[in-house]
């Protein structure tokens, strides 16, 4: 299924609908849609960094939900009622201070329900630092 939204579309709505997520600038930007999928890039500043020196997992949490819902409007157009009804986290190694590169895929995208999985990377490493697998609920068209 192709998009029937374009990265600028999506970001225009994101902008429109979720300015509370540019509070602190922009520090999360959509690369790419495409069928089924997109990515996404977070600027992990020194406000996402936890004790150690890696980025938190709230951070990386936030990265992957909005990855996912991103991946969803992009495909269903914008609904900005769809919600998380579940994530699923497994932290697999630990980032390096940067920015995380988020690549989403769904997995089904039904009426009422979109299942999808999110794997993060810390900017130019091969090895993922999160796994995430996540369902929105969609709501009906009227």
């Amino acid at each position: 299924m192709q998009p029937v939204m374009s990265v600028e579309d999506v970001e225009a709505f994101l902008d429109r609908e979720f300015p509370q997520i540019h509070l602190d600038g922009r520090i999360f930007a959509v690369e790419a849609v495409g069928p089924g999928s997109a990515r996404m890039r977070m600027k992990a500043g020194a406000r996402h960094v936890r004790p150690g020196g890696t980025v938190s997992g709230p951070a990386m949490m936030t990265l992957c939900d909005l990855a996912l819902y991103v991946a969803i409007l992009a495909q269903i157009g914008p609904v900005g009622l769809a919600v998380t009804t579940n994530l699923n986290f497994n932290f697999l190694r630990k980032p390096e201070p940067g920015d995380l590169v988020a690549e989403c895929r769904l997995l089904k995208l039904g009426a009422r329900l979109a299942v999808g999985e999110v794997s993060l990377f810390s900017e130019g490493r091969d090895d993922p630092v999160c796994h995430a697998t996540g369902t929105y609920s969609i709501p009906p068209r009227k």
